[in-house]
């Protein structure tokens, strides 16, 4: 049998415990302010029907189109038989809203945490397993709630002390309004055929909208100069926006129009945002979302008006890491050092009290010397060493030795006054 090692697939990565305390004090964060705004947590399936996607999500967008990870166990299946590891969250949150009938009594202001699946070439801050924070309200009508999501984002980022995020927003109108939009469009791109790349060509007479939103640089002054939905709107659709913007500029959040936002899925209408930054190259969308108010009903709800955004989770802590005032996660108080068999004892004892008083405490499993044990509480990251031998256990007192301030002596207290002295050290 070979001996080869087996490695993870593709774009799909490991988080190490080095990394995980930064990924949990950001979800800490996240649940804790989640929380301040009245938001409830959701979880939903990995994996659903693929029908779902493809009806919620656009069957001419990338996403459908050539990014899912989708598959049956039946030969020669129908789209009735394929399920679909999920590519975003919103779907399958509005799914579980519509089968469970949660808007019945009241609107829900819900948030879901967890991996999503693309199939698409691995780069930097772009995998095929990764991980997005999706926050939906459902039931809300009115800019106010528009402009709460947007406010959360905002206090999120002032929390996690990043100040190289900008805001951009945009309004796709309504149904009339960009049907009027896609034909003058169809219009004006059709006197460019030769200038637009494949995906343009393709996107021509199916998704007109997203020819805008092209990243190719020999295209960017015909998406210019193109046909802007933004003018086509009506009075309702730009007072929505208006009152969106009275809000942000009445508690200071500035914001830019941007007329070539779209967003990359087909259920968005009115407001779209996304918070971008020029930190992190090309993938410089941080956050993006907006009102999606025909979904519910196009997924066999009632109609229902709705908003929400994703927020790339691996994009986020990569920007805290350039941040240079992000403070390093502290994972370990107290790491307890024994030597002998009554000491193994005491120090089992010792550890369980000390989380006992909310400590992080590691006790060293095994039996090394001292040296190789005061290698391993240095290595752990602990601030102090607790240290118990067969002197410590005949004498009832137990030795304190501070890791990260070379100015203190270790110490041998009464054991009895271990509480009190970890709160005069920690």
């Amino acid at each position: 049998m070979s001996k080869e090692k087996i490695k993870a697939l593709r774009g799909m990565n490991d988080i190490l415990p080095s990394d995980s305390p930064k990924w949990q004090k950001l979800e800490r964060t996240i649940t804790s302010l989640m929380a301040l705004y009245g938001f409830e947590n959701i979880r939903t399936p990995i994996m659903e029907e693929t029908k779902l996607f493809a009806r919620g999500i656009g069957d001419v967008t990338d996403i459908v189109e050539k990014e899912m990870y989708s598959f049956s166990m039946k030969p020669n299946p129908t789209i009735d038989d394929m399920m679909t590891l999920r590519p975003e969250f919103t779907a399958g949150i509005v799914r579980a809203v519509i089968e469970h009938n949660l808007v019945y009594d009241r609107p829900q202001k819900l948030f879901s945490f967890g991996p999503v699946f693309r199939h698409e070439r691995p780069q930097k801050g772009r995998y095929r397993q990764f991980h997005q924070l999706s926050v939906e309200a459902l039931g809300f009508t009115g800019p106010d709630i528009d402009a709460e999501l947007i406010a959360l984002l905002n206090r999120l980022w002032q929390t996690l002390g990043l100040t190289d995020i900008r805001l951009e927003l945009n309004s796709l109108g309504n149904i009339q309004e960009r049907l009027a939009h896609r034909q003058v469009l169809i219009e004006y791109l059709e006197k460019y055929k030769d200038s637009l790349d494949e995906d343009g060509l393709r996107r021509m007479y199916t998704n007109p909208l997203r020819v805008l939103d092209t990243k190719n640089p020999t295209m960017q002054d015909m998406a210019n100069a193109a046909p802007k939905l933004f003018d086509f709107l009506g009075t309702e659709s730009r007072q929505h926006y208006d009152e969106l913007c009275e809000r942000l500029d009445q508690i200071g959040i500035p914001y830019t129009l941007n007329t070539r936002l779209v967003r990359g899925l087909d259920y968005y209408n009115l407001t779209v945002f996304e918070w971008v930054t020029d930190k992190l190259g090309a993938q410089g969308t941080v956050c993006g979302g907006g009102r999606y108010d025909g979904l519910v009903e196009m997924l066999g709800g009632k109609p229902t008006p709705a908003v929400g955004f994703g927020l790339g989770i691996e994009r986020l802590l990569e920007l805290m890491e350039l941040n240079e005032s992000s403070e390093k996660t502290v994972t370990c108080d107290i790491y307890v050092i024994h030597q002998g068999k009554q000491a193994s004892l005491k120090a089992f004892e010792i550890g369980e009290l000390c989380r006992s008083h909310g400590y992080h405490t590691q006790v060293h499993a095994g039996s090394t010397g001292f040296k190789s044990q005061f290698k391993r509480a240095d290595n752990s990251g602990a601030t102090l060493a607790l240290i118990l031998g067969d002197n410590e256990i005949e004498t009832g007192t137990i030795g304190i030795k501070a890791l990260r301030n070379s100015e203190l002596n270790q110490q041998n207290i009464p054991q009895s006054e271990l509480i009190n002295q970890l709160k005069r050290m920690l």
